[in-house]
């Protein structure tokens, strides 16, 4: 005897609820980034073209983000996509992870390049792009925060605002210096701290994303914990074949079989399991397979 649920489009995550804000932070930055970029290569501004570039992966980001979301909202009514398409969601955070690290990287080497001969740029056009980068990304900041502790890709989108948004005080303590001082080092030395900055995110941000694509226990969930809970279950002998992973942000799968003892009612064994993974871990998506004492061994043992 089993139970299961429907994955396919039954769930709205939390990425669903955020939608809104995405498609508001989406069409500032797209609109700063236009700007940034026009006015790093009319001022010659290196750590304004980083700026642009981390801008570009933000718009990018939060694009896929809503493009895996709508694709999401679709796949419901395929029964093929047995999971629906939640996956899109994490893939879209890997390919974003991705992105910035390669703005990073490309930003450092021109940085380096730069110090040994730096060129002059505008501040006074540096600065006041800088300022407006400032305030779009101190807006979108404040759109995606909350979603950020629900949805691994809103969180990626809001780890590279954060990112940004320091990038542009960045750059305009740089036009700031340059103004006073004529030190045209600040330009390349301000790139780099940006690129230094965004790295350890970007690793943290594909780490967690690589995580739920193999399909490893949630870092948050000891799986011996939710076995022992199980196990403890009233009319449970034995608990085998468990499985614990992640979907998407926020919807936490497990499987496992459950041997009774006999005599059991396997309905109540089975709304007793359900009810702990609920109340204990937070999971509400279980498949569960109970067995009679009297066919243990029978479904074999898997070799994952």
């Amino acid at each position: 005897m089993g139970a299961g649920h429907d994955h396919s489009g039954a769930v709205t995550n939390a990425a669903h609820r955020h939608r809104g804000r995405l498609w508001a932070a989406f069409a500032l930055l797209a609109a700063l980034m236009v700007v940034e970029a026009v006015a790093a290569f009319t001022t010659g501004s290196l750590a304004l073209l980083s700026d642009a570039g981390h801008m570009f992966t933000d718009v990018l980001g939060i694009g896929m983000a809503l493009a895996a979301i709508t694709a999401t909202r679709r796949a419901g009514t395929d029964p093929q996509r047995t999971f629906g398409l939640y996956r899109l969601e994490v893939l879209a955070a890997l390919a974003n992870a991705v992105l910035l690290g390669a703005v990073a990287v490309y930003v450092l080497v021109e940085a380096v390049r730069r110090f040994g001969e730096p060129p002059e740029v505008l501040a006074g056009p540096m600065l006041v792009v800088a300022v407006l980068g400032l305030l779009a990304n101190i807006v979108a900041f404040a759109l995606l925060r909350a979603g950020s502790k629900e949805s691994i890709n809103l969180r990626g989108a809001y780890l590279e605002v954060l990112g940004d948004l320091l990038g542009s005080l960045g750059v305009i303590a740089a036009a700031l210096i340059i103004t006073v001082t004529d030190w045209w080092w600040a330009d390349p030395l301000v790139a780099v701290g940006i690129g230094v900055f965004i790295l350890p995110r970007t690793w943290r941000l594909g780490r967690a994303a690589v995580r739920i694509l193999v399909q490893a226990a949630p870092e948050h969930l000891q799986v011996t914990a939710v076995h022992d809970r199980l196990a403890a279950v009233p009319g449970v002998a034995e608990v085998h074949d468990l499985h614990v992973w992640t979907l998407t942000s926020g919807m936490e799968v497990a499987s496992a079989h459950l041997t009774t003892d006999p005599g059991v009612d396997p309905g109540v064994v089975l709304a007793a399991a359900r009810a702990a993974l609920h109340e204990d871990f937070s999971i509400d998506h279980a498949t569960l397979q109970v067995e009679p004492g009297a066919s243990a061994g029978v479904c074999g043992q898997t070799e994952w």
